[in-house]
């Protein structure tokens, strides 16, 4: 898949797809200029831009798409280089919202949301989800 550079700073770039085969116009990649493997190996002048990067990124596309929204994704995996995939979404077309795996089904909460919950994996004990969460709170303290 072709990717074209549609625009740069001191520590990011933004590459637009171009084809072929790409079902969504304007699917894009913000990455910063110097390898990192994931988001949490920024320094403090990534850090400190990385939000003003993607938040101009994400406005062009939506203005240059017509898109109702971008999605915004993170992975890691396939390739050890920080990559944020910017996606122009518009109802109907190829892209999904799902973020689990499984059959999703939506349960009502009682703030009036809906949570998607995957029926092929089952929750995780309340208690291990409050240590995680008091382990994070620790750590940025």
């Amino acid at each position: 898949m072709g990717r074209e550079q549609v625009w740069e700073d001191a520590h990011w770039r933004l590459t637009t797809s171009i084809g072929p085969g790409d079902p969504t116009p304007g699917f894009s990649y913000l990455e910063p200029k110097r390898h990192i493997p994931s988001i949490a190996d920024l320094d403090g002048s990534e850090a400190v831009t990385f939000g003003l990067a993607i938040a101009r990124s994400a406005q062009a596309l939506k203005h240059a798409t017509g898109a109702e929204a971008v999605f915004v994704y993170v992975f890691g995996g396939h390739i050890p280089h920080l990559h944020v995939h910017l996606a122009p979404h518009t109802e109907g077309d190829a892209l999904n919202s799902a973020m689990l795996k499984g059959e999703i089904v939506e349960e009502p909460l009682p703030t009036g949301a809906v949570a998607l919950v995957s029926r092929d994996y089952p929750a995780l004990d309340q208690d291990e989800l409050r240590s995680v969460a008091d382990r994070v709170r620790r750590l940025l303290s």
